[in-house]
């Protein structure tokens, strides 16, 4: 994944660290080396810190597992400074799907509390909140199992990005719209969001920091659904580009330029003879631009592993396809002929033409 560090596979599911992760460990040494620790107890709060984020892995690989279940597979967990995020496929559109994914993850951190305590129990470690100043040897499980506990609590906030959010519309669900509860559970979301920022200002200004996370997760997916359920019951035909771009692999760069100024194409399929070849985009024609002659062919900008769809695909295939895979086009077939392409500024002015059509006045009920 770019930017971020390989680290392992857990479960059969790729684990990164983002190049930003670092910082966490760094502001832990500088905030503890302001307060006067010393070298032992900066050591036992990165060590703790570390522990919290292998409990961040743990929290996302239950989602991944309990969307397994379902057949929706993780592409990856990546960790991040403000946590974990576990890449599905697609989140589950029934109700009682959604909602067991959703307290997987909080569930996890449940079954981390109570293991924590059991053991301390069992060790004879202090269990009295009131021993915690410092992390240290004798307090390290209770102030992990107080943290994961603090972390389920706060996970099942009913707000988008988080997986209360998400259990709150899945409840909303079994008996209303999927669409219609995503835009009741985002505006809840919303509503709190603005609360945190409120008291952020008065109080710990890291709760504005947290309300406009949640005020932007809430409005992401809010837009995603609602484009999914535009999309829905339309086939890639309808949205295809039926009047294709097209480039011979060995036309040059020069040509590809002239294209793109004296029209409207961002996206061209290069062609070798009646065969598609590859893909080639605005950017790429930019870059090799930049470092190559104008003479030279557009062969050296072409991506080759364009993607293909089937004219009969449901339109939300062709988006999580661009979107999975990076694809700034996809290739049209019907029955394995070359029909057009299908790009990200096709499947928007698509949305935008049907969203105009239902709020048109004529519209019949």
């Amino acid at each position: 994944m770019k930017n971020s560090l390989y680290i392992g596979r857990i479960a059969g599911i790729q684990v990164f660290i983002h190049w930003t992760f670092p910082i966490i460990i760094f502001w832990i040494i500088f905030a503890n080396l302001r307060q006067g620790l010393n070298s032992m107890q900066i050591t036992w709060s990165v060590i703790f810190v570390l522990s919290l984020f292998v409990c961040v892995v743990l929290h996302e690989l239950g989602h991944a597992l309990a969307a397994r279940r379902f057949q929706i597979q993780t592409k990856d967990i990546t960790l991040l400074p403000i946590g974990g995020v576990a890449r599905l496929e697609k989140m589950p559109e029934k109700p009682m799907q959604e909602l067991i994914v959703a307290l997987a993850g909080p569930a996890v951190n449940l079954v981390i509390v109570i293991v924590l305590f059991a053991i301390m129990q069992l060790t004879k470690l202090p269990t009295d909140f009131s021993v915690i100043a410092h992390v240290g040897p004798d307090n390290f499980l209770l102030s992990l199992a107080i943290v994961n506990l603090w972390l389920a609590i706060f996970n099942l906030i009913p707000a988008f990005p988080m997986d209360g959010g998400r259990v709150l519309r899945a409840l909303l669900a079994i008996r209303l719209s999927r669409a219609v509860a995503t835009n009741i559970a985002a505006r809840i979301g919303q509503a709190l969001a603005i609360g945190f920022v409120f008291v952020g200002f008065f109080y710990n200004p890291f709760l504005i920091f947290i309300g406009l996370f949640i005020f932007l997760g809430a409005m992401a997916e809010s837009e995603q659904v609602q484009t999914q359920t535009v999309l829905k019951g339309h086939t890639v035909a309808e949205v295809t580009m039926k009047e294709i771009p097209l480039l011979q692999r060995q036309d040059t760069i020069a040509k590809a330029v002239e294209l793109l100024l004296n029209g409207q194409a961002r996206n061209f399929l290069v062609m070798d003879g009646d065969q598609p070849f590859g893909t080639l985009d605005r950017d790429g024609i930019i870059r090799a631009l930049q470092q190559h002659s104008g003479n030279a062919a557009v062969d050296v900008a072409t991506k080759r592993d364009p993607g293909f769809i089937e004219a009969g695909e449901p339109v939300e295939n062709a988006l999580q396809m661009m979107q999975q895979h990076k694809h700034t086009m996809l290739i049209v077939t019907k029955n394995k002929q070359l029909l057009g392409i299908l790009d990200m500024e096709n499947i928007l002015e698509y949305i935008m033409v049907m969203n105009a059509s239902a709020a048109s006045p004529g519209r019949s009920a």
